[in-house]
């Protein structure tokens, strides 16, 4: 049987990385450390959200429509928050992230409240293809090559108060084939300070995302010129 170079990259992207995936463990907030999540404990001092990723795996597109793609499997709220000021940053810290998961990195900002599927997140940040094809530099990259960090804004414009920032990786090397996509999404509880006074409005995670998007299902080993990243488009004040 003859397999296409594009099959064969995808495998074999796949074989490297079992086991290997990621979560964010450390986050840093306005030069601030907090304790991230582990997958499967729950701590009093953690931000992170705790989830039942146990293996470091991900969530598929055929779940794009459960609550799971919020903020991971099962996830549970953590009860500390990451002060941050409006206008200020905070820098997602992963335990690992493979280079041949290459994708997008998008960020979401959300009022808090317990019950991750009823969270009403809005885009804030994304970052998609930055050069090349085939399979081209991403996002994803630039996480790796910045010590597997990233670092999001939050708009000056949020008003001061309890939220869940959602930060999320989406990882391509399967995405040629139905289903193959990899959602990791993260969620980080943050407490805004600052003047700003605009509580954005968003929709639930549930909403973002279909199997058959183009962003979703998506030849990485191929010759491509764009990518069309996918969820709700951008917040705006």
């Amino acid at each position: 049987m003859a397999f296409t170079r594009s099959a064969v990259l995808a495998v074999l992207a796949a074989a490297a990385s079992v086991n290997a995936h990621g979560h964010v463990r450390l986050v840093i907030a306005d030069g601030v450390e907090y304790p991230g999540a582990v997958p499967g404990n729950t701590s009093p001092d953690s931000v992170g959200w705790s989830a039942q990723n146990l293996d470091n795996g991900f969530v598929e597109p055929n779940a794009a429509s459960t609550s799971d793609i919020a903020c991971h499997k099962s996830a549970v709220a953590a009860t500390n928050f990451a002060t941050v000021a409006a206008g200020g940053s905070v820098t997602l810290q992963w335990d690992t992230w493979p280079e041949s998961h290459k994708g997008p990195v998008l960020d979401y900002i959300a009022p808090f409240n317990t019950n991750a599927g009823s969270l009403s997140f809005a885009k804030i940040a994304e970052s998609g293809l930055i050069s090349g094809s085939n399979p081209g530099t991403w996002a994803a990259d630039e996480l790796v090559a910045n010590g597997n960090s990233w670092t999001v804004e939050i708009p000056s414009s949020i008003a001061p108060g309890q939220y869940v920032l959602r930060h999320e990786i989406l990882a391509l090397h399967s995405a040629g084939n139905a289903n193959g996509a990899q959602f990791y999404p993260q969620c980080v509880n943050i407490e805004v300070t600052g003047s700003g006074s605009t509580v954005p409005s968003g929709s639930p995670a549930t909403s973002f995302y279909s199997p058959t998007d183009p962003g979703v299902l998506f030849n990485l080993y191929e010759s491509f010129t764009s990518y069309p990243i996918p969820g709700p488009s951008l917040f705006s004040a």
